[in-house]
């Protein structure tokens, strides 16, 4: 395991050494069919002050994570397990995904902007406002299999100077799409408090969306996906309610809802700890957690057969091996 360099707090961790592994627990039999025997929380590195927006890249073996406070990108490679800078400065990016041509797309909340990587390092604009307005700061970035873009953009990296730099919202919160022949920008959901993380299910037939300025908790709602982007039936797919807090989210092939988690803070002092990512099925019903020393922001699928799901919490990079793969 490697520390980050100019680390923050560096959390110490100790896997268990018998399994199944007491972390990965099971809340439905359902579960079962999921949670490898014999496979362990591992953490892969620490050191970080706010890990985000963890996307895999299986052509180079290596994982990207923006420490978003420090103001940059990680790159934790599986070869070697050696964590180093992959961009700094990042402008404060935030979320990541792959274009279908396999380029990194990334939310950027100082310049608050959508950029692409292009294979020789340079770097493309593809959205910093709409209706001649300047975006909030996108958060979270997903590409569906037609070539579309969507991100949500809330105001969080406008709200201080941890994230970004403060200043004045000059559009509503909103999730919006970036049409993948034009190039068109256009909101496709704007009466969300702090969209957040998002996600498609495994046909891309439903949109899911973590509201994470919900009152009095962050909820996840589903959208049906139309031609061109067009969402309609919004209804509640999950309400956490005493569960915790929702954040990134990632669905696997089963159409199983893996989502970034924590404690609320005011949760009563007997309930469980719920730091970690818990797992829902395709209805919305708790079926596993995976219990970490940390509060989770965000999770990805990976590894040669997609069947490794690494979790970006806090001050640390963690991985699990299950028995399931990632949705493409």
């Amino acid at each position: 395991m490697t520390v980050a360099m100019g680390s923050a707090v560096n959390v110490a961790f100790t896997p268990n050494s018998r399994y199944p592994d007491p972390a990965v627990r099971v809340l439905d039999d359902r579960f079962k069919a999921l949670r490898l025997f014999s496979s362990s929380v591992e953490q892969l590195a620490t050191g970080l002050r706010w890990a985000e927006g963890p996307v895999w890249f299986g052509d180079g073996r290596y994982l990207l994570v923006s420490d978003i406070p420090n103001n940059r990108i990680m790159r934790w490679d599986e070869t070697s397990g050696a964590l180093s800078v992959f961009r700094e400065p990042s402008n404060n990016a935030n979320g990541h995904a792959r274009d279908r041509q396999g380029r990194l797309i990334s939310c950027e909340h100082l310049t608050r902007r959508i950029t692409r990587t292009e294979y020789d390092g340079r770097i493309t604009v593809l959205a910093d406002q709409f209706d001649g307005k300047r975006f909030n700061s996108p958060n979270d970035i997903i590409c569906q299999s037609d070539g579309s873009i969507w991100f949500t953009d809330p105001t969080f990296g406008i709200s201080g100077w941890w994230e970004g730099e403060f200043a004045n919202p000059e559009l509503p919160h909103a999730v919006y799409r970036i049409d993948p022949v034009t190039g068109a920008v256009g909101p496709v959901i704007d009466d969300l408090a702090g969209p957040n993380g998002l996600a498609f299910s495994p046909d891309e037939k439903i949109l899911y969306v973590v509201e994470s300025r919900s009152e009095p908790h962050r909820l996840l709602w589903a959208y049906d996906v139309g031609p061109n982007g067009r969402l309609s039936n919004k209804r509640l797919h999950i309400d956490p309610a005493c569960y915790g807090a929702l954040d990134g989210i990632a669905i696997d092939v089963q159409g199983n809802v893996w989502a970034g988690f924590g404690s609320s803070g005011q949760l009563d002092a007997d309930l469980e700890d719920l730091d970690g990512v818990r797992v829902f099925d395709r209805d919305g019903r708790p079926i596993g957690h995976i219990h970490l020393p940390e509060r989770c922001a965000n999770v990805c699928f990976g590894g040669r057969h997609r069947n490794r799901l690494f979790m970006a919490s806090s001050h640390s990079i963690y991985s699990l091996f299950v028995n399931v793969q990632g949705a493409l």
